[in-house]
């Protein structure tokens, strides 16, 4: 299994694209979010995929940076499908309220022979807290992440041989739901700045974390690797290696500060 980047910054960013990525497994592919443009096309080709292979996405919640991107990628979906070039069937998964701005926006902005594929061929699945679903042919266990902002739900994937990724979103885990993240031997956890530099950017004023508090919580957990992004990026030339100096404080574990592009394997 590998993970790539897609985007690694927060929603303000002009340095490099807002916060996605693909998983995959033997030529499996499953993206999570979408960033917040057309971008997203050029960040899957330049991370060496083709859109066409994808088939199985997730979308967090519905703030423009994740969701806009996913809009681009379903246009195109029912387009190729109606042309017969998109081989097989498609799936977003999300909650409710995801899917009804998903369902409306296609319906209003696609044309109609486009459109009739939402639900033929591409179709969206609705998933609840607590619930487990096969993708990719790995259990992955979504749940509720308690944002007061929107709506916001992560996920817990089974990687095998007792191994778990969890993605808690972009907002700090809640301490009552730590129980999907200790232990495991990937955490993806946002970290919108430096703790350093918390007075300039003001993460807890936008339910966000910094580096300093992404590594405590991985540390606690007993994480054994933490991945951190959703980041400011006025530090971007040295992104990585302040945010490195910062958390490896923290934590003793095996920290990444990927930049876009980048693949980790898994």
């Amino acid at each position: 299994m590998k993970l790539t980047m897609l985007g690694t910054g927060n929603a303000h960013v002009t340095e490099c694209y807002n916060t996605c990525f693909l998983i995959e497994d033997e030529g499996q592919l499953f993206m999570v979010d979408g960033g917040g443009g057309n971008t997203i096309f050029h960040q899957i080709k330049y991370a060496g995929y083709d859109w066409r292979d994808i088939h199985h996405i997730f979308v967090t919640h519905k703030h423009i940076d994740h969701l806009l991107g996913v809009l681009w990628i379903v246009r195109l979906i029912c387009k190729y499908m109606r042309h017969g070039e998109y081989d097989g069937e498609a799936y977003i998964y999300s909650h409710a309220e995801v899917l009804g701005l998903i369902r409306d926006m296609a319906g209003k902005l696609l044309s109609k022979k486009d459109s009739v594929f939402i639900d033929d061929k591409l179709h969206l699945v609705e998933v609840s807290d607590g619930e487990s679903r096969d993708i990719i042919g790995h259990e992955v266990t979504f749940f509720d992440i308690q944002s007061t902002k929107a709506k916001q739900f992560g996920f817990r994937m089974d990687m095998g041989g007792g191994k778990m990724l969890t993605c808690c979103g972009d907002e700090p885990l809640p301490s009552d739901l730590e129980h999907y993240a200790a232990g495991s031997e990937w955490m993806l956890h946002e970290a919108f700045c430096l703790y350093s530099q918390a007075d300039i950017f003001k993460p807890y004023e936008k339910h966000h974390s910094t580096v300093k508090d992404a590594c405590e919580l991985a540390e606690r957990l007993g994480v054994r690797n933490l991945l951190l992004y959703h980041t400011e990026d006025r530090n971007f030339p040295n992104r990585k290696a302040l945010y490195m100096e910062e958390g490896q404080q923290y934590y003793h574990g095996k920290l990444w500060i990927p930049d876009d592009l980048e693949t980790m394997e898994l």
